[in-house]
Formats: C-alpha cells, sequence, structure tokens
C-alpha cells in the first residue's frame, strides 16, 4: 500500500512538471528562438499573411477546445458502458475493495480505468506540445509568410544589386510579436496535437470496444478523426502559415507519442478488467466437493509425541 502511495505521489510530480514545462515553453520567454537567416527575395517565405491565429478557418481556440474535449467525453462514455454491461456482480464493489486496492484507498473500477486513460492521455498531450515546442525554438524555421511580416528594408540591406544572405536580427521592421510567430513554423503543433488526439482515440475505440456489430462502425469513426486530422493539418498549408515539411514532421511526432502511449504505457488499453475474476480460492471452495483437511484426533497426538516411530509405523 505504501508503494502504491509513493507510485501516485511521483506520478502526480511527473505531471506538474511536465505541465509546467509546457508552461514555460508556450506563455515565457524562458528559452530563446534561433534567429535563422534568409535570402533577399526568397519565394519560399513570400506568401501574403492572412492575419493571426484567430482569423484562421481552424482558430486555435476550436482546435484545443475539440483535442481536450472530444477525448475525454468518449473516453468517459465509452468506460460507462462498458461498466455497465458487464456489472453482472453484486459483490464487485467488496472484492475490488479487497483485491486492487485496499480499503483505505478504494477507487471504484470505472473512476479508475476512467482517470488512467484520460490522465495518460493528459501527459502524452503536453509531451507533443513540448517535443514541438523544443523543435521551433531549436530550429528558428521561418514561416511561408514571414518576409511579408519582416518587411526588411531591401535598400539598407543592399538586396538591390545582388541576392545576399541576411542573418542580422534588426533586418526586420515589422510587428516583433509577428516576427516571432513567424520564426517558429517547425513543426506543425497544430498537426502534431491534432493527429496525437485523433490516434489515441482511434486506438482507444479499436482496442476497446468489443461490441458485435461494430465491425465497421468502428474503422469509420476511428477513419473520421483521422480525416480531420489532416484536415487541420492541409488547412496550415493552405493558409500559408506551416510548409508541407513542418505539417509532416508535426504528424510524425504526435503520431509516434501516440503509438507510444497506447502501446507501452495503458497496454493496449487493457489495464485491470472492470469486473476481476473470482480469485482460485474461491472458485475452489465453491465447487459441489469441498475437502476439509484431515483433523487428526486427540488419542492420536498423544500417542504420537509420546512413542513418534510407532505411531508411524501404524499409520
Amino acid at each position: 500500500m505504501v508503494y502504491m502511495c509513493l507510485s501516485s505521489h511521483l506520478q502526480l510530480v511527473i505531471m506538474a512538471g511536465t505541465v509546467m514545462l509546457a508552461y514555460y515553453f508556450e506563455y515565457t520567454d524562458t528559452f530563446n528562438v534561433h534567429i535563422q537567416g534568409f535570402f533577399c527575395h526568397d519565394n519560399a517565405y513570400t506568401k501574403p499573411y492572412l492575419g493571426p491565429e484567430e482569423s484562421s478557418a481552424i482558430p486555435p481556440a476550436i482546435l484545443y477546445a475539440v483535442v481536450a474535449g472530444v477525448p475525454a467525453l468518449v473516453i468517459t462514455v465509452t468506460e460507462s458502458v462498458l461498466f455497465l454491461l458487464q456489472y453482472v456482480s453484486e459483490d464487485l464493489d467488496n472484492r475490488e475493495k479487497i483485491i486492487v486496492m485496499g480499503d483505505c484507498c478504494y477507487l471504484n473500477p470505472l473512476v479508475r480505468r476512467t482517470f488512467r486513460f484520460l490522465g495518460v492521455y493528459a501527459f502524452g498531450l503536453f509531451a507533443t506540445d513540448i517535443f514541438v515546442n523544443a523543435g521551433q525554438v531549436v530550429t528558428g524555421n521561418l514561416s511561408p509568410y514571414f518576409l511579408s511580416v519582416c518587411k526588411p528594408n531591401y535598400t539598407a540591406l543592399g538586396c538591390q544589386q545582388v541576392v545576399r544572405f541576411i542573418s542580422q536580427q534588426e533586418a526586420c521592421t515589422g510587428n516583433e510579436d509577428d516576427i516571432l510567430h513567424a520564426r517558429k513554423s517547425f513543426p506543425s503543433k497544430q498537426a502534431a496535437i491534432s493527429i496525437y488526439a485523433a490516434l489515441y482515440v482511434a486506438m482507444y475505440i479499436t482496442y476497446s470496444v468489443k461490441a458485435t456489430g461494430t465491425r465497421l462502425a468502428k474503422p469509420v469513426l476511428s477513419l473520421g478523426l483521422m480525416c480531420l486530422a489532416f484536415l487541420t493539418g492541409i488547412n496550415r498549408v493552405v493558409e500559408y502559415r506551416n510548409h508541407w515539411s513542418d505539417v509532416i514532421a508535426g504528424f510524425i511526432i504526435g503520431g509516434a507519442i501516440a503509438v507510444f502511449m497506447v502501446l507501452c504505457v495503458v497496454k493496449h488499453f487493457k489495464g485491470k478488467p472492470l469486473l476481476s475474476e473470482i480469485p482460485p480460492e474461491e472458485s475452489v471452495s465453491s465447487g459441489p466437493m469441498i475437502t476439509q483437511p484431515r483433523m487428526e484426533h486427540t488419542m492420536e497426538k498423544y500417542i504420537a509425541s509420546q512413542n513418534p516411530i510407532t505411531y508411524a509405523e501404524i499409520t
């Protein structure tokens, strides 16, 4: 029991550290973005700027709400339905309390499984955010619309006659916030978190739902979620907010983390079943034939203590 409590505390500490690291990457300037240079009039960075992220066809508020809400809803509803379908034993609560958690730390098996799967999902989501932010800070890759917000003074930079490579941070004259955001293109965060959420939920549905009649329902739902994730990545390219390489890298990172979480952490969403099997001791004792241990008579014990050799020969 002490080991289980320490393990729970350690998991909470790791989760809190992951959230804090994601917060520092996202909302502070603790980690400086690498300043990458560019060539004058480079066609790769001269796409038009279509406005801030909030004006996108898939704004961050909607994307984050879907990524956080849909998996939580799907997992909670599915676990509740599975629990109700399997709840066939009146002694479930007592047996789970004794075998699994102990009297002082009892949790309903439905709550335990739901929180486990959602906790792993949340950890993987923050881990994906950290990987993406780290890649953006280290590479400082420029967005397709970088020169549109940078607004470099080509005359002062000497780009009138020859094509020059500009590495000075002061070369840009545009809005500093827009320029900083345009320097964080690789990999695409929207592509990474969308494919992570879609793949995690798709694998959860595939492995957890074993009901008959879902042979086509599960693939349709899973492929529908994957399609939405791919459309999110394509939209980033169409709106000139990311390169194709940024989106593909985001898909790889998000997909790899989702697969790792499912295969190595939650073990194909199996874990401990909602209804514990009857222990072998109970199954044996509940059979029609009950074998009782041999009870030695008091007189036999006395004779054995007085003359063990004779008693052994007699028996």
